[in-house]
Order: C-alpha cells, then sequence, then structure tokens
C-alpha cells in the first residue's frame, strides 16, 4: 500500500524533481512500455522531472480496474461518501500549504496570489460537493394502472473519462472528478501534460481519505501520445462519460470522438468575456474588476475578461483611470520577486500567440495604449499587460481567445449596441454588466449569450457550488456544479412495481 510519504509512489514534499508515476488499480507504476516525458518549468525552460507516459494497455488495464470498482463503489451510502470527502478536503488543504506554492511556481509560473486562489478554490469544491451527495433524488410518478408504482431513480452513469487543465490544476482536476465519484461513478483522470504533480495532489488526497484506490485512476501521456489515446479512451465501450475542460481545438475533436458513439460529454471549453459599463456605472468598481478580471494568472482563465465595452459618454474617464490602474499591476518574474502579480505565461509559443493577435489589431487599426509587445524572462513568456481601444469585430483579436494579459476596448452607444456587441463572438462563457440601476442591468444580463452574467462583479467569478459551463459554440455545452453537475453525471431509470394476478388482452 503506497502512503503519503513513499517518495518514489507518491511524490511528497520536497520531491519535485522526482519522477511521476501512474497510478491504476490502487497502485502506482511505470508505464507499461516504460515510456516517460519530461515536465518543464515554463519560466526557465528547464527540466523538472520525468513523468511516465501512459499506453493503450495502461488505458486498457485502468478501464476494466475502474469498471469493477464501479459495482462496488456505487452502492456505497451517502454517509461514507461524505466522510470520505470531508477528510479529503481537510488534507489537500494540508498539501496546497505546504507543496502548491514550489508545484503552482515549477510547473505553470503561479504566483502566490494564484495558488492561494487554487488552494482555496479546491479545498471549497470538495467540501461543497459532499454536501450533494444526499441532494440525489428521484420521484415517483402516478399511474392509472391499480396497483402499480413507477419509480424514477437517479442512478450513476460507470466509467468516467475526465480530462483536466493546467491554469489552475488543483481546483480544475477536483471540479473534473468530485460529481462524478459523489454520484457514485468512478473516474480515469487524464491530467495535462505541463502540470501531472500540482493534480495529482488532489488523488493523493482522496485516496489517503479512504476512496477506495480503484475508483480513481491517475494516467498521465505525454504530447505525442495524447491524440491516439484520448480518442481510444473517449471510443472505449466502458467509458460512459466524458468530461474536458480546455481549448476549443481540442474540445470539438473529443466532441468529434464522442459522436462516433453517441456519448455524452460536457465541454468547458474557451471564453472571450465582454463586461458591458453603461453610463451610469461606478467606474472605481469597474476598474478594479475588469483589472482584475483581465489580469489574474496573466489571462489564463477561461472566464478573463478579454472585451470592454464602453458606453461613449465614459469612455475617457474610464480609459484614463484603467491606464493609471494598469500600471500599478506587477508583471515579472515570480520566482524572483514574490510581489509579481502577472508571471510567465504557460509556454513561449502562448506568448507568441498573444504578441501575433496584438500586432494584428495594431495593423488593423487598433490603437496600443499600453504595452509594448515584447516579452521577457529566461524563457520569453513573461509579458505585460496590453490594452487597446479602437478595437472592432471584425479584427481577430476581438473574436479569437488571448489567453494572455490583454484588454480590448470598443465604445457602443445603445444598449441593443452594447448586447449585440457583446454576443457577437463564437464564445458564451461568461460576461458582466456594470451600472447603478440593477433592474436595467439584469435585463441586459438577461439578453447576453453567456452561461454567466455578472451585474457589478468580475467576470472571473464563480462560487463554489455553481453551475459553469457555456451555452454552446466555441465554449462548448453542459454544466459541472451543484445540481447541474448532478443531472450531468447520473441517468434517469425508471421502475416500475406492478400487482400480481393481472390479465392482458391479447
Amino acid at each position: 500500500m503506497a502512503t503519503d510519504n513513499t517518495s518514489s509512489n507518491g511524490n511528497a514534499a520536497g520531491d519535485i524533481s522526482e519522477p511521476q508515476q501512474l497510478f491504476i488499480g490502487g497502485e502506482y507504476v511505470s508505464s507499461s512500455d516504460g515510456g516517460t516525458f519530461p515536465v518543464y518549468n515554463p519560466m526557465t525552460g528547464a527540466k523538472i522531472y520525468d513523468c511516465a507516459s501512459a499506453t493503450e494497455d495502461d488505458y486498457e488495464r485502468a478501464i476494466q480496474s475502474a469498471a469493477v470498482a464501479y459495482k462496488t463503489w456505487s452502492r456505497v451510502g451517502p454517509s461514507a461518501k461524505r466522510a470520505i470527502f470531508f477528510r479529503a478536503a481537510d488534507i489537500l488543504e494540508k498539501y496546497m500549504a505546504a507543496e502548491a506554492p514550489a508545484l503552482m511556481s515549477a510547473e505553470v509560473s503561479g504566483t502566490r496570489f494564484w495558488t492561494m486562489v487554487n488552494a482555496i478554490s479546491a479545498v471549497d469544491s470538495l467540501r461543497e460537493t459532499a454536501s450533494l451527495v444526499s441532494q440525489i433524488k428521484g420521484e415517483i410518478l402516478p399511474t392509472d394502472k391499480p396497483g402499480t408504482t413507477v419509480l424514477v431513480e437517479r442512478q450513476p452513469l460507470g466509467v468516467v473519462l475526465a480530462i483536466s487543465p493546467w491554469n489552475s490544476p488543483a481546483a480544475l482536476t477536483v471540479r473534473a472528478i468530485a460529481t462524478p465519484l459523489i454520484c457514485g461513478n468512478t473516474v480515469i483522470l487524464k491530467p495535462s501534460e505541463f502540470s501531472p504533480k500540482n493534480q495529482h495532489l488532489v488523488v493523493r488526497a482522496m485516496i489517503e481519505a479512504g476512496l477506495p484506490k480503484e475508483c480513481l485512476q491517475f494516467l498521465p501521456v505525454s504530447p505525442a501520445r495524447t491524440p491516439a489515446l484520448t480518442e481510444f479512451a473517449v471510443k472505449h465501450n466502458l467509458i460512459r462519460h466524458v468530461n474536458f475542460t480546455g481549448s476549443d481545438r481540442v474540445g470539438r475533436i473529443i466532441a468529434g470522438h464522442a459522436a462516433t458513439c453517441l456519448k455524452r460529454c460536457v465541454l468547458e471549453l474557451g471564453g472571450k468575456a465582454p463586461v458591458i459599463l453603461l453610463e451610469d456605472a461606478n467606474l472605481d468598481d469597474a476598474i478594479e474588476a475588469v483589472a482584475f478580471g483581465s489580469f489574474a494568472n496573466a489571462g489564463q482563465i477561461c472566464m478573463s475578461t478579454e472585451r470592454v465595452l464602453l458606453h461613449e459618454s465614459i469612455a475617457e474617464p474610464f480609459k484614463k483611470a484603467f491606464l493609471e490602474r494598469t500600471q500599478r499591476v506587477k508583471a515579472g518574474n515570480h520566482e524572483e520577486d514574490p510581489r509579481v502579480s502577472i508571471s510567465g505565461l504557460f509556454s513561449p509559443a502562448s506568448t507568441k500567440r498573444v504578441q501575433k493577435l496584438l500586432d494584428d489589431a495594431v495593423s488593423s487599426g487598433a490603437k496600443l495604449l499600453c504595452g509594448d509587445v515584447t516579452a521577457s524572462g529566461p524563457n520569453s513568456t513573461i509579458i505585460a499587460p496590453h490594452v487597446l481601444e479602437g478595437v472592432t469585430p471584425d479584427m481577430e483579436i476581438f473574436q479569437r481567445e488571448s489567453f494572455g494579459p490583454l484588454v480590448c476596448l470598443t465604445t457602443f452607444k445603445t444598449d441593443e449596441e452594447a448586447i449585440e456587441l457583446a454576443n457577437n463572438s463564437e464564445y458564451s462563457l461568461s460576461a458582466a454588466v456594470f451600472s447603478k440601476d440593477v433592474m436595467r442591468a439584469l435585463e441586459i444580463a438577461r439578453q447576453v449569450r453567456s452561461g454567466s452574467c455578472h451585474i457589478n462583479n468580475p467576470s472571473v467569478y464563480l462560487p463554489a457550488g455553481t453551475p459553469n459551463g457555456g451555452i454552446g459554440g466555441s465554449s462548448g455545452y453542459g454544466r459541472f456544479g451543484g445540481m447541474a453537475g448532478v443531472l450531468e453525471f447520473t441517468e434517469l431509470k425508471i421502475i416500475s412495481m406492478g400487482p400480481t394476478g393481472v390479465k392482458y388482452p391479447i
């Protein structure tokens, strides 16, 4: 039995350079062919450790193990499940305090602030999900047939494939696995190749808390093997459901694989969140919310504010005050200066993509108000906050998710124009409206095409248990969180109970 102190398996505190193994059938193992891939520090470009790269045989064994475990776990009572989740939350809280700062820094250039946000969100989500276990309810339906009762139950699905990203590794791993598990499913977890050890903290916490080991399998995969193994797992006949958080490009591929076998998915993909500032908006509040929504984690959040739609009457005062606020956002190397708010992006390629969007926008007529489109740092991943004005819907930067620290300013004259601009996007994840007239803001929020729209709050706002997801297009479909999550990870089962001695007319 592997414990938290077994560095060759569990990679306990202080063992960042130790290789990371797979977790299959309750045991830490190497890949069946011995394959590994390097995990790099994006800030420095230096290798941190080698991670085992699962094979098709490894996935087959893990899926079969999870299918067997499902037969038992699906019958475990609510109190036992709740107790495991509460213990896991307490354990994860300790892990996040002791180990996450170093791991977040090394794997994803996470600042101290973002590490704290990730920790709080992950732990709160575990506790919130634990409370759902007694809310998985069915109903009794009336029937005209004498002596017959019809039950409608909510039952778990079976084995769930969960694919979670790197940008908030512990929190989004909890989101990927917690509701499926509390509903009685078992889970195959494929972590991001950028952050296996951060995501493994959640697995360790769940196992130490008493989750039967075969219920949660941990199978990292190298970038080279990922396309083939993702297709294999999505199409496997024992995988009953898939959830994926990540880019819309990969989400479309997964949706295509799932469509070939008519398999249900939850896909939480990209965003291009608009924030509408009406002429009566409290500018001080709006500026703080936009700065946080745009620049938290260097804009590497699916709900990041990327488009600010300004009523023309407040455009100039907002612009002046926002630029002053942006100048106070400190960008730099978080490993050298812990006061840094914006550190490196997750890869040099990401920086180049952001730079190209900025260059294309300026060449198309947008004006760069802040930032110089250059990158710094030992691996050219640090890019300062950028603000552009005069951005129009025909520009690529208005339409495509940047996943970087930039914000685009566009003006409007009427509420109808603001709504039209907000909805002029393939993305539909998050939005916000600022106004002192809450009822007016509410009417606009109802017309903005987004899974969530926040009034006088940042676009990056999601309390634990809130159903989150897009409403189609490049933001995907389905919901994580709360009872909406329970509906996604269970299915309805009709059971009728009739009387004896019935004669049928045939």
